[in-house]
């Protein structure tokens, strides 16, 4: 494979300036630059729908080595608004390659550049925190840089984005329980990877995969045992109808567990607040503490706002006193961000991470199990 040589550059709302080639489609892109610390697993990162409006830049320094191939899809297309690397390869190496990652980027429409040192692009980034970038080829390139800076500059901010429905299915759909049905899930699809529902149904659970949109009494017709509110991208401060769902599945004492965003609305229904973090986490070697266990576990990480909640003791929730105590159960050992949430008096729990884990580590997956645990245990309790 012969890589471009036609001229890119990437431009951060601040004014600082990379040049490099053309990586994928010419012309150009707008979004929030994020680093992602994977070493593998870009295929992945490209196709999960978190980074939807976002443009990724890979610390690893040597990508597209190991092609693509369909399997390895986490939804239906690439979601990232663009693409930086340093090296691009120029071979696919894998027994499993259908293609190179150049031509699939391309086909998609993704404009991307390479060439540039993502290490210094990456610490500029971690000392001045994320912010809005633009990637320019082709003809785009030629334009002052002036120019380019303000079309950066006027792009829109994600805090206070409202994306969750722009990537969430229109209509339901059933992923049926692999061997013995056990339980019945209603998963909301507020960006969902399509490892989620394989690691629910691989261990005999009915997955409901539901809009965004949906109602608490779409759900409640289902008659299912639990919820699910998946990852998802942009600000969990605009998501007020999903935590006005969800405030409802509490209520009703269903059993609730919820991953990344699903996280931050757990946050949001308790009565907590949310918050943008400087740069966020990103990758697939996060440490978190699991204060249940005491276990130090490697995690899959991909979020840009946090939740708000008292690290120590039990907390009671601020928003209903019929939601009870709650305990912050989960917490990097990074920078002391929340987690995880524990609920002590309802059936509910979540964390900010991905157990599901596509490419890896998979510390975290016990948390299907737990989830299992708490719908049996409600059962027993309503019996």
């Amino acid at each position: 494979m012969t890589l471009s040589t036609t001229p890119a550059v990437l431009v951060l709302e601040d004014g600082r300036t990379f040049r490099g080639s053309a990586y994928g489609a010419i012309g150009e892109t707008l979004g929030e630059a994020v680093f992602v610390t994977a070493m593998s697993g870009y295929q992945e990162t490209l196709t999960d729908p978190s980074y939807h409006r976002q443009i990724v830049i890979q610390t690893a320094p040597h990508i597209g080595n190991t092609g693509i191939t369909d399997d390895d899809d986490e939804s239906a297309k690439i979601w990232v608004a663009g693409y930086v690397v340093r090296d691009a390869s120029r071979v696919s190496s894998n027994w499993r390659s259908i293609g190179d990652l150049s031509t699939r980027l391309e086909e998609s429409g993704i404009v991307g550049i390479s060439d540039v040192d993502t290490r210094a692009l990456t610490l500029h980034l971690r000392e001045a925190g994320a912010m809005r970038m633009g990637i320019f080829s082709g003809p785009a390139a030629d334009a002052d840089d002036k120019e380019l800076l303000a079309k950066v500059q006027a792009s829109p901010h994600m805090a206070g984005a409202k994306l969750a429905e722009e990537v969430s299915i229109t209509e339901p759909q059933l992923i049926p329980a692999v061997g013995e049905r056990k339980f019945s899930v209603a998963a909301l699809d507020l960006g969902i990877k399509s490892m989620t529902p394989e690691r629910l149904s691989e261990r005999g659970i009915d997955v409901h995969l539901l809009p965004a949109t949906t109602s608490f009494d779409e759900i409640k017709a289902l008659g299912v045992d639990g919820v699910f509110f998946s990852n998802g991208p942009g600000d969990p401060a605009t998501a007020d109808d999903q935590v006005g769902l969800l405030r409802e599945v509490l209520a009703a004492k269903i059993p609730f567990f919820g991953i990344c965003f699903g996280n931050q609305l757990l946050g949001r229904a308790l009565g907590f607040g949310t918050y943008k973090l400087p740069f966020g986490h990103r990758g697939i070697n996060v440490p978190v503490m699991d204060r249940t266990t005491d276990k130090v576990e490697i995690t899959s990480q991909n979020h840009g706002f946090a939740v708000d909640a008292p690290l120590e003791g039990e907390t009671q929730a601020p928003h209903d006193a019929d939601f009870g105590r709650v305990t912050v159960s989960h917490v990097c050992l990074n920078d002391d961000v929340v987690e995880g949430l524990q609920c002590l008096d309802i059936p509910a729990f979540s964390v900010q991470f991905h157990p599901e884990a596509a490419a890896g580590p998979h510390d975290s997956s016990y948390l299907f199990d737990r989830f299992i645990d708490l719908m049996s245990t409600s059962q027993v309790a309503q019996a």
